[in-house]
């Protein structure tokens, strides 16, 4: 539940405190969707700033907050990202400006798939991020914190191992380089201000293959396949099948990996939210997807 001003003064003030720019604020408005952290809009004589606000737990989730502070003034020296005005580490504190414009739904990427792959292209031109992202190694580590600290794993989880690994076999060998991404451009993360698409939010930001980053936009906008075909053409100025394979299979693989996430979320996390159930919502694609003929066909077409 959203907290008043007073009490997210309360509670922050002494972060907030950190930061200059945030010294004369005159009202504090907690935003909606930070599933890892707390955003919090601080309106100032100065103008508007977003406090995203860390916990040490963030570690569990391999997400490195000096990687993202180092990749959030990447993308807002590219124009793509929000500008960055500071960071305290040591407090969690990571403050940009606020973008105003809509904050997408799934509708909404559904009916700008075009426009947000010129977005993700752009980011995608920058100059190298400070890590790699790798979705094989990651959900590997989520595997191993779920099961070492006796988490909740789901029925049958395991049974798609062969399926995982014969995929990665299968995209490495047909590898064509990495570019900075996202990775986790859910819709919330786009801002549009009528005359472009903002990409926000760089926690799990590193380089990787760019059909990741189009494979888990349109996973994570819940919309039709021909989404996902419009997203293709959008950033490869045609229709490319191979591309296509690609990309819907980093979505299963996505899918696959923010299971466990949401395993350690449920575990974890203080924020009131039903991870559990979201993570099933996934889960339930994993089993559709790896489960599938359609799975191999699309392999084979790497």
């Amino acid at each position: 539940m959203a907290m008043s001003a007073a009490e997210l003064e309360n509670t922050f003030g002494e972060t907030l405190n950190q930061s200059t720019f945030l010294h004369s604020r005159k009202n504090l408005v907690e935003l909606s969707g930070g599933l890892t952290n707390r955003n919090i809009k601080v309106e100032t004589d100065h103008g508007d700033f977003v406090a995203r606000i860390s916990s040490n737990e963030s570690s569990l989730l391999s997400i490195d907050r000096n990687n993202e502070f180092h990749n959030s003034k990447i993308a807002s020296d590219n124009g793509v990202g929000a500008p960055v005005f500071d960071y305290k580490g040591e407090f969690g504190l990571l403050v940009i400006g606020f973008l105003p414009g809509k904050t997408y739904d799934g509708n909404d990427v559904a009916n700008n798939a075009i426009r947000i792959s010129e977005s993700v292209k752009k980011l995608h031109s920058s100059e190298p991020f400070k890590l790699d992202f790798d979705m094989f190694k990651i959900q590997q580590n989520y595997l191993k914190i779920v099961t070492e600290r006796g988490f909740r794993l789901p029925d049958g989880y395991l049974d798609f191992a062969k399926a995982e690994d014969d995929l990665q076999k299968s995209l490495e060998a047909t590898d064509s380089g990495k570019v900075p991404c996202n990775n986790d451009l859910l819709p919330a993360n786009f801002i549009d201000d009528g005359n472009k698409v903002w990409l926000i939010d760089y926690e799990y930001s590193g380089n990787n293959d760019p059909c990741f980053e189009l494979g888990n936009i349109w996973s994570e906008s819940g919309q039709p396949v021909e989404v996902l075909k419009e997203l293709v053409v959008g950033y490869y100025g045609s229709f490319r099948q191979e591309k296509f394979a690609r990309a819907w299979l980093f979505a299963a693989l996505a899918k696959y990996g923010w299971t466990l996430w949401a395993s350690i979320q449920n575990s974890m996390s203080e924020i009131d939210f039903d991870f559990w159930e979201w993570g099933m919502l996934k889960y339930d694609d994993v089993k559709r997807d790896f489960g599938s003929n359609y799975f191999y066909e699309l392999v084979n077409q790497l």
